[in-house]
């Protein structure tokens, strides 16, 4: 019987587990923490991803290796990959853990991606400014997510910038993004927001508030209306830069730092895929996300959007998926504005946007990402109807009024409550847009969450 290995022991592991026993799988699942819940149902071992000794141990006990995060130390993986077969490869690991080789890789294959800059020192922020301009997001280059390692610069309003020059809140015109508006560096669970992944963000210390320029003037306008050199920088930029190193700067050394541009998108779009190990990809529908303060909130699929959108953007998750050779499920995540595709980043592994699959499609992208690794046949991707999931952050609701919908289906990661943690989901399933939307309507309202659910209805009836 073939044992597959997981280093990584959250929900997505969980439902790795769940999905493998059909199949006659057995599981070894790794983690920093005793408490990590996919010991509930899979042999747990516990120790560091960089302690050699147990990684000896674990490789020995298992027919192959993956993954249900993307910090797992990429030295870890190389050293697995010597001693059993690894999947994804530890190249594509590295690439996925540091944003400007990502956003270097998007570029160099065609995918557009929102300007960008690497930023080593302060001096190098200024420049990044001159360049790009503000709104913008200075991000660490590894370890954030969910919003964290994130600190956003923004314009000020005239009132902003005679009362001080910084401010904390939205960014004006953002209403549409609300990832990671209160932004913060620190330490918290790994990127499916869960227990187990001690260690991985530690060291990242609190960013503080949101700040901005004069609002309409980027540093380069403002140097360059003055005629003076890039270096002259305007007070209320002084202020947003000052801020943002103050915040951040400390992890230029340590894990590095990125500007990038904030994107007024229309919309946020995911592509769930997955590629084999004879190269063959596959994809499922496109779907569409919904985000609240950087966490996943909800979402749906098929996304509202025309074929041709679809197309390109499994073309862009191909070309990516060829370029690292990789193996199993990901997700690339992209911005659309205006009717153009731009890449976010990519998550190489199961993917929380992903989870209606389970119930929404043929094949879930966790059953499948096993047969992708294993060398067996894909399973179709194809949708059973509509599907929109529902995240539940902080503590589990009244399962009652999902359960009760004909096409309701329930989660429960097995963790206790906790501010920010994913603790669950729901899916919803439906043969129509109106019969999901009705049945997202009365869960929403049955459990006092209008707000979540609003947006996916909108879409469903727009």
């Amino acid at each position: 019987m073939t044992t597959v290995g997981i280093l990584g022991g959250g929900q997505l592991a969980r439902m790795l587990a769940l999905a493998g026993a059909p199949l006659g799988l057995r599981f070894l699942v790794m983690d920093t923490s005793a408490e990590a819940c996919a010991g509930q149902f899979a042999p747990l071992l516990v120790g560091d991803y960089r302690d050699e000794a147990a990684l000896a141990d674990f490789a020995a006990r298992v027919d192959v290796v993956t993954f249900d995060f993307e910090n797992v130390p990429a030295e870890s993986a190389r050293w697995l990959s010597d001693r059993v077969p690894v999947f994804p490869n530890p190249g594509a690991l590295g690439v996925a853990q540091d944003r400007l080789a990502e956003k270097s890789l998007f570029r160099e294959l065609g995918i557009p991606v929102p300007p960008f800059a690497d930023v080593a020192s302060r001096q190098e922020l200024d420049a990044a400014l001159a360049q790009i301009g503000a709104p913008c997001i200075l991000k660490t280059r590894r370890l954030g997510y969910d919003g964290k390692g994130q600190f956003r610069l923004r314009p000020l309003s005239g009132d902003e910038a005679a009362a001080g020059g910084a401010a904390a809140g939205r960014m004006p015109g953002a209403d549409a993004d609300t990832r990671g508006v209160a932004t913060s560096v620190a330490p918290a669970e790994g990127p499916e927001s869960r227990s187990g992944h001690v260690g991985a963000t530690q060291g990242l210390e609190p960013a503080g508030r949101t700040v901005g320029a004069t609002e309409g003037t980027t540093y380069a306008e403002a140097s360059a209306g003055a005629g003076t050199a890039a270096t002259a920088m305007p007070a209320p930029v002084q202020q947003v830069a000052d801020a943002a190193w103050a915040a951040l700067g400390s992890q230029a050394g340590r894990v590095g730092l990125i500007l990038e541009s904030f994107v007024p998108f229309d919309r946020e779009l995911s592509v769930v895929a997955m590629r084999g190990r004879d190269g063959g990809f596959h994809a499922w529908p496109l779907t569409e996300n919904w985000h609240v303060d950087g966490v996943l909130s909800a979402s749906l699929a098929p996304a509202r959007v025309d074929r041709a959108l679809v197309e390109t953007a499994h073309g862009h998750a191909r070309r990516l998926a060829d370029a690292l050779d990789y193996v199993g499920v990901f997700a690339l995540e992209l911005f659309c504005r205006d009717g153009e595709l731009l890449a976010n980043e990519l998550a190489p592994r199961v993917h929380n946007s992903g989870h209606w699959t389970i119930e929404g499609a043929e094949t879930s992208q966790f059953e499948n990402h096993l047969r992708a690794v294993l060398g067996l046949a894909p399973g179709a991707t194809a949708m059973r109807g509509h599907a929109c999931m529902l995240n539940w952050i902080g503590e589990l609701p009244d399962p009652g009024p999902v359960l009760a919908e004909p096409g309701g289906h329930w989660h429960d990661y097995g963790k206790s409550p906790r501010p920010g943690r994913k603790v669950g989901h729901a899916t919803l399933r439906a043969e129509t847009p109106e019969t999901l939307a009705a049945a997202l309507q009365r869960v929403g309202d049955a459990l006092g969450r209008q707000a979540q659910v609003a947006p996916v209805v909108a879409a469903l009836r727009g």
